[in-house]
């Protein structure tokens, strides 16, 4: 399997062969650096981080997973800090980052911003996020997180709760999962629901597809509950942020009905839709889910610079 080159832009780019080879990848990274505490496989090789959007977890772990990588990082946390506040087109700034780089990340708020950086660039593009299309290396790492928790994907129940309509994170882990044999409740205000388009692709699939805006009849269903923000920042009315903002909330009071085994998952930042006592609970895998982007971008860091094998 070739990996030297090749670009992360959107789930629907790989085969399910494809991800279970990223995760035994990061599994193999995770247990090289337990055992050596440094790597230098990615040695005089340089990372370009480019987010044109806020960003705490997905670009430290990019940085982190670089230089335990053995690597160097370059880069902007702020389009507002370069020649984009100029006038000069994404392209441009491609264009121009390649020629100190040999791997790029970016993240904007245009869909399909990636998918143009990597036809313009001629070394690998990495989607960090694009507006509210994709984000595939935040779904390898959820599935990886899930597979190292319960040891399995198939077979599992999960619920996706909150911003089902503009939640990147949830398009692109669902589409992930359609490659599993899961059971899926889609639990969001009506305001929000899942795309129909990707909803008639997983039954397509032959995924079983549940709706609801019920989260406490549904929590006893569940192995797996995958939680999401309300995002403000994607809505184009704030009228219709404040009809739904707040509509769930997590605590352990909800938990109660729960299975014993269940895991609860957020791709962070988190606003009040998971309450902070549920972070003690054995519940909690959020903060795992937060490491585990380490291994998984160093595996895709690493196979794409085509410097593991």
């Amino acid at each position: 399997m070739d990996w030297k080159g090749r670009d992360v832009i959107s789930v629907r780019d790989f085969s399910k062969e494809d991800i279970e080879f990223v995760l035994k990848t990061a599994e193999w990274l995770e247990d090289e650096l337990k055992e050596k505490g440094s790597l230098d496989y990615a040695r005089g090789k340089i990372l370009a981080t480019l987010f044109f959007e806020p960003s705490t977890r997905t670009r430290l772990s990019f940085e982190s997973a670089m230089h335990r990588l053995g690597g160097s990082v370059i880069g902007f946390s702020s389009a507002s800090s370069t020649s984009v506040k100029k006038g000069e087109s994404l392209a441009d700034t491609i264009k121009t980052v390649e020629q100190y780089s040999d791997v790029i990340v970016i993240r904007h708020p245009m869909e399909g911003a990636a998918r143009l950086a990597a036809e313009v660039a001629e070394i690998p593009v990495i989607n960090a996020g694009d507006g509210s299309n994709q984000h595939p290396t935040q779904t390898l790492l959820d599935i990886y997180t899930i597979k190292r928790a319960f040891g399995k994907i198939d077979g599992l129940t999960i619920g996706l709760l909150g911003d089902l309509k503009y939640g990147r994170t949830v398009h692109s882990l669902a589409e992930a999962l359609a490659f599993y044999d899961v059971e899926l409740y889609l639990i969001s205000p009506e305001l929000l629901r899942m795309p129909k388009h990707i909803i008639e692709e997983l039954r397509e699939k032959g995924v079983r597809v549940h709706e609801t805006t019920d989260l406490k009849g549904t929590i006893p269903e569940l192995d797996l509950l995958y939680v999401t923000r309300i995002q403000r920042e994607r809505f184009p009315d704030e009228e219709e942020y404040l009809k739904v903002k707040g509509s769930y909330q997590v605590n352990c009071s909800l938990l109660e009905n729960a299975k014993e085994g269940l895991k609860v998952m957020h791709p962070l930042p988190r606003v009040d839709e998971i309450h902070p006592e549920v972070d003690k609970s054995e519940h909690a895998l959020y903060f795992r889910q937060v490491f585990s982007g380490v291994p998984v971008r160093m595996a895709l860091l690493g196979l794409t610079l085509g410097v593991l094998g």
